[in-house]
């Protein structure tokens, strides 16, 4: 009798050990975001909260990168599920035409938009820098290498020719305008939406201005070559006396691995873009504002993934046949 009781006890331990436990995690996903300081990092944080608030079989985590382009090739590997990425170099990349890299990109798929990410080229305002061309022989911190900033200022520099004659430096935002404090660095580049802290950061110490890279853009026909489109921002974004600055945009897009279930993009998609959802990404920055069921996904030229495909049909949104999977 002991020895059956004994069997039975061990029985039930080692199913103890085995059974899955109730609420158990179906998906544990990585959301690349980017460099401190930055937009991307801020959506793939609150994502990382909202998503598992709402799906309990849903578990994620916000992972740091150097921003667009090296999440464009995470997700591509599958080291990340889903990743925040600008639809320039998402466009580039699937057609293996990213600078140095000929590898196509080809298992990414566009989920929705999220916000515009304007060009902000931030300088001392007594430093006589009024043109990207003014630039020659300066230190300037560009973002981290692999990141979507660093990209689009290098197409910017190589496009007016101005590329060879800078000093790039790659540093994330945080760490630019702490350089740009010290005096280490005369100018910073930033693609992301405004008002940006990093800037509001060298702005605490430092008087700064931002440069009209809108006029270097139209004089050299720079919107022929790049999908970018002209933006303005607004006076006193940073501060009252700052006028209002030309500029190019990209638009910023969350995107997925095109191997993911249809049911986990699908679940994802309709937790961030419901009311709540919105509202949550919206309160961790107003340049999230953009991001809403009218603007959809607009900006991509990637196609959608299926789980997106049916979460935007289900929102009457037209899908173009160059965005079906």
């Amino acid at each position: 009798m002991k020895r059956q009781r004994m069997i039975v006890l061990v029985a039930l331990v080692f199913a103890a050990m085995v059974v899955v436990p109730a609420g158990a995690a179906d998906y544990n996903v990585k959301i690349g975001g980017g460099p401190t300081g930055g937009t991307f990092n801020t959506f793939a944080n609150a994502m990382a909260v909202q998503v598992p608030k709402v799906n309990k079989n849903i578990k994620a985590s916000a992972v740091g990168s150097g921003g667009s382009v090296e999440n464009v090739k995470r997700v591509h590997k599958g080291e990340s599920e889903f990743g925040l990425c600008y639809a320039v170099d998402l466009d580039l990349a699937a057609k293996g035409q990213l600078p140095q890299d000929t590898e196509s990109y080809q298992n990414v798929r566009s989920l929705g938009y999220l916000y515009g990410a304007p060009a902000q080229l931030v300088v001392r305002a007594d430093s006589g820098i009024k043109s990207a061309m003014d630039l020659a022989g300066k230190r300037v911190a560009l973002g981290n290498a692999g990141s979507g900033a660093a990209a689009s200022a290098e197409r910017l520099f190589r496009h007016i020719g101005l590329w060879d004659n800078i000093k790039p430096e790659f540093l994330g935002y945080s760490q630019a305008a702490s350089a740009f404090q010290d005096g280490k660095i005369d100018a910073f580049w930033v693609l992301v939406g405004y008002p940006n802290r990093s800037i509001i950061e060298a702005a605490v110490q430092v008087k700064i201005a931002l440069v009209d890279v809108g006029l270097d853009a139209e004089k050299s026909k720079f919107y022929n070559a790049f999908a970018y489109g002209p933006k303005v921002i607004p006076a006193g974004v940073y501060g009252k006396d700052m006028p209002e600055c030309r500029t190019f945009q990209d638009a910023t897009i969350l995107c997925a691995n095109k191997d993911l279930p249809d049911e986990l993009v699908y679940a994802v998609m309709k937790t961030l873009w419901s009311a709540d959802g919105m509202a949550a990404v919206t309160t961790a920055s107003k340049a999230f504002s953009e991001m809403n069921l009218e603007n959809g996904f607009e900006g991509t030229s990637v196609p959608l993934h299926p789980g997106a495909v049916k979460f935007w049909k289900e929102q009457g949104k037209q899908i173009p046949q160059k965005l079906m999977p």
